[in-house]
């Protein structure tokens, strides 16, 4: 007679995570990875046109400009540690590193918000309550954050955290960007308030609702009558932006407009230096922080890593979603050892450090989106009389290369350049707010909670139809404004003295969303409004499984976190070398439509 298999002790399933297909076996996915990177690099070089040149001019104008207004932010509540040149310096710098070594050139890097949030915090903390170099203390914070990148990715930390992320989490980061991106506007208007007299303010207030509307209205230019040439429409689609900046900025010194008072960005006629008055060089003295300081270092450190870590592998996911038809192989735990190098640079040279940006990039992706030649899908439309009609659709897919990358790097980068600075300081703040307001609407239009909180307005017999295991809109209600209300504790934390540890409160959503929702919600209903980010299902598939393979009908424990998640049969993402995701939306595919398609 057989025995009965013995459970697994918790040695047991710890040593075996390091075994050969172990998730923590040391560099699994890093020697995948590289392979990849050379299954894919040449061709990543051979494809070139218009619409990729478009695409980096486009990318230009929406990370240099909204860099430029956090540097005007950091400029002001860094106590001029930081300012133009040193985020111009890091966007361009990290930005040709990873067009050049990444293996997803589709990301796209910059200074992002919630890090300008936590430098503000950390500068206040070294000031005012530990009396310490503030340059001196974030070098540290940096280079601690740059090796927990690597053990990070030596110990393939994607498929044991990111293969748990769901879209709740995914959704709430980035309507949180999204608030950040509005906040900054109004703080732009506010400053242009104190140091303008009225009518310039007044002015300042136009410059910045017209450079959004102008935005707005070209980049729908493509859905016009047709007044113009398809083709001039489609370029006023693709220079939206560059267009509406360029205007806005030139205007006000035009005619009687020039004698108006500007709050314009700050920026250097000197060499290439930095911002800080009696500061030489990019280099900071790390090394003379007191050694209890530099331990203390391994704080901010974790939680810069862990930001970093999850804003970077979000971008990178939403950039190659089902609906941009990404063919090419991909990975993560490259870049994030090559984000681990370039965030320990960026502190040694006391400039900030840039990582994936959101809404960047899927921005990016949605800009070099081609009609593929030859190939066609057939969709079911309804025409006004309410026949139904069989129609061909184009194709359409991204362009996957590093050239829209790599130009528009290199140009941020040649803005370091004294006279470059110069063109810089023209800028109006008013125009920096209204591209905030863009950035803001273009992440916030293409999150579902924005279709979620329409529907919560609308009239109960103009609503989609739900699928027949969930009873009623009320429950998706119910979780749309949590996730409303999560998003705002976590933007009021991040104006107070606790700012700095915001990070961890969207990485608990992750175990909160695993552990406690499933007795909050119907599982039919979460099914419904929410799926895992990098792979296929939800958690309630899983759970529905294995209760169907084991005949319990109680929920099991969930999974021991260093095993595989998937069920057997089954690869991961990575395993594949597919794109980073299986067509699951986290915030970049509002055109899917709902998930009743799944089994229950």
């Amino acid at each position: 007679m057989s025995r009965p298999p013995r459970d697994r002790t918790w040695l047991s399933k710890t040593t075996s995570a390091f075994r050969k297909d172990g998730a923590l076996r040391p560099f699994r996915l890093l020697h995948q990875d590289l392979n990849n990177f050379g299954k894919r690099y040449v061709s990543d070089w051979t494809v070139f046109n218009q619409l990729i040149f478009a695409s980096a001019v486009y990318v230009f104008f929406t990370n240099i400009l909204p860099g430029l207004t956090f540097a005007s932010d950091l400029y002001v509540l860094t106590g001029q540690n930081w300012g133009t040149i040193e985020v111009v310096f890091s966007t361009g710098l990290c930005g040709v590193i990873f067009s050049l070594f990444s293996i997803q050139p589709l990301t796209i890097l910059g200074v992002t918000g919630p890090f300008s949030v936590l430098a503000e915090n950390i500068y206040t903390l070294c000031t005012d309550s530990f009396g310490i170099d503030f340059l001196q203390f974030m070098a540290w914070s940096l280079i601690h954050a740059g090796w927990m990148h690597w053990l990070l990715a030596i110990f393939n930390a994607h498929d044991w955290t990111m293969l748990y992320v769901t879209e709740f989490s995914c959704e709430i980061f980035s309507l949180l960007n999204s608030i950040i991106y509005f906040h900054k506007a109004v703080q732009e208007l506010q400053r242009a308030h104190a140091a303008l007299d009225f009518a310039s303010f007044l002015y300042a207030i136009i410059g910045a609702v017209g450079t959004f509307e102008l935005a707005l209205f070209l980049s729908h230019a493509d859905k016009w009558p047709p007044i113009l040439h398809r083709y001039v429409r489609l370029g006023l689609r693709e220079y939206a932006a560059a267009i509406s900046i360029i205007f806005f900025i030139g205007i006000p010194y035009a005619g009687e407009l020039h004698q108006l008072g500007k709050d314009r960005l700050y920026t250097s006629s000197q060499a290439f230096r930095p911002t800080r008055p009696g500061r030489e060089h990019f280099y900071v003295r790390f090394w003379e922080l007191p050694v209890g300081w530099v331990f203390a270092a391994l704080i901010p450190g974790a939680i810069i890593t862990v930001l970093f870590f999850f804003d970077h592998e979000i971008s990178s996911i939403i950039c190659t979603i089902k609906r941009y038809g990404t063919k090419k192989p991909t990975g993560y735990a490259q870049d994030i050892v090559l984000l681990g190098a370039t965030t320990a640079l960026c502190g040694i040279m006391g400039i900030p450090p840039a990582n994936g940006l959101l809404p960047q990039a899927p921005l990016h992706s949605e800009s070099l989106m081609h009609d593929v030649k030859g190939e066609y899908v057939e969709e079911s439309t309804t025409d006004k009389h309410g026949i139904e009609r069989m129609m061909q659709k184009p194709v359409q897919r991204v362009y996957e290369q590093r050239w829209s990358s790599f130009l528009h790097a290199g140009a941020i980068l040649i803005f370091i350049c004294p006279p470059l600075q110069l063109v810089l300081g023209l800028t109006p703040t008013s125009v920096l707010a209204g591209l905030f307001l863009f950035m803001g609407q273009q992440s916030l239009s293409v999150n579902p909670i924005l279709q979620r909180t329409f529907w919560m307005i609308t009239s109960p017999s103009e609503l989609p139809p739900l699928p027949a295991n969930v009873p009623s809109y009320w429950q998706v209600h119910a979780y749309t404004l949590f996730e409303i209300v999560m998003t705002v504790v976590i933007f009021i934390v991040t104006l107070t003295k606790g700012g700095p540890a915001f990070p961890i409160i969207i990485i608990a959503l992750v175990p909160f969303r695993l552990l406690a929702m499933g007795h909050i919600w119907n599982k039919d209903v979460l099914r419904y409004v929410d799926r895992w980010a990098c792979r296929d299902g939800c958690p309630e598939d899983d759970v529905a499984g294995e209760q169907m393979e084991s005949g319990e009908s109680e929920a099991p424990e969930g999974p021991w976190p260093f095993e595989p998640a998937l069920h057997s049969g089954q690869e991961s993402d990575v395993e594949k070398g597919a794109p980073g995701s299986s067509g699951a939306s986290t915030g970049a595919d509002l055109d899917k439509g709902d998930h009743s398609e799944k089994p229950p």
